[in-house]
């Protein structure tokens, strides 16, 4: 069998220059695009918790909020970081049972008023409402918000409007585990 030989030249010095170097401008452009990125995020966090303040009676600064995506929904859970403050898990757990009720009447205005209208998986919670099952539980350091449904595209919105809230709320919550 034969072998294939290659008839071209190897490529000139300018030619790996050049390249190297539109790799180098590729590189600078990407790190470029993510720190704006990064500042662009930043400034999201900025203004949500700027209008998070508004509407939760809690400090964001002294709890944390935590979303669990579950197969049949999931649990939104707000915790006060040193829980002998009791007056911030008082504000918390009242704040939670009051948005649990409105939630399951399908009126998301408060995660409207903080994070936009656009936010994703919100039309469609609010239009499903009745087809999830919203339970307020108290914690000792917090409350918890358990979200159900057996519909399929709604637990894909309750997880839709998890993560935009993880990622809104910036060092203020995080997914469960």
């Amino acid at each position: 069998m034969a072998s294939a030989t290659s008839t071209r030249p190897p490529p000139s010095r300018s030619l790996r220059t050049v390249a190297a170097a539109l790799a180098a401008v590729l590189l600078v452009g990407l790190g470029y695009g993510l720190a704006r990125s990064s500042e662009a995020r930043s400034a999201r966090q900025e203004a949500v918790a700027a209008a998070g303040s508004e509407v939760m009676p809690f400090d964001l600064d002294r709890t944390t909020h935590v979303f669990t995506d579950l197969p049949d929904g999931g649990t939104q859970t707000v915790t006060v970081d040193d829980p002998s403050d009791t007056a911030q898990v008082r504000l918390a757990q009242g704040h939670l049972a009051e948005e649990a009720e409105a939630f399951a009447a399908g009126d998301f205005d408060d995660p409207s008023a903080v994070h936009g209208e656009a936010m994703p998986g919100l039309e469609e919670l609010r239009e499903g409402a009745d087809r999830i099952e919203v339970r307020y539980a108290d914690m000792a350091d917090g409350g918890r918000i358990i979200y159900r449904t057996e519909d399929p595209a709604l637990v894909g919105a309750l997880h839709a409007w998890f993560a935009a809230q993880t990622s809104d709320h910036g060092s203020h919550a995080q997914p469960g585990g």
